[in-house]
């Protein structure tokens, strides 16, 4: 199963029982790439305003 193989490759990562840490940091890291991309794309649609 992908979620067993996610737990037990993020055990090392996470000082907790389970993927705690890690899941925190993709999840973040997600936000953050969104962000930009919806930053990215209404910047190129201001430009093509002009």
């Amino acid at each position: 199963m992908p979620s067993e193989t996610l737990t037990v490759l993020a055990s090392p990562i996470s000082g907790e029982g389970g993927p705690g840490l890690f899941l925190r940091i993709v999840l973040i890291a997600a936000v953050v790439g969104v962000v930009l991309l919806a930053w990215a794309i209404a910047k190129a649609g201001r430009d093509n305003d002009r």
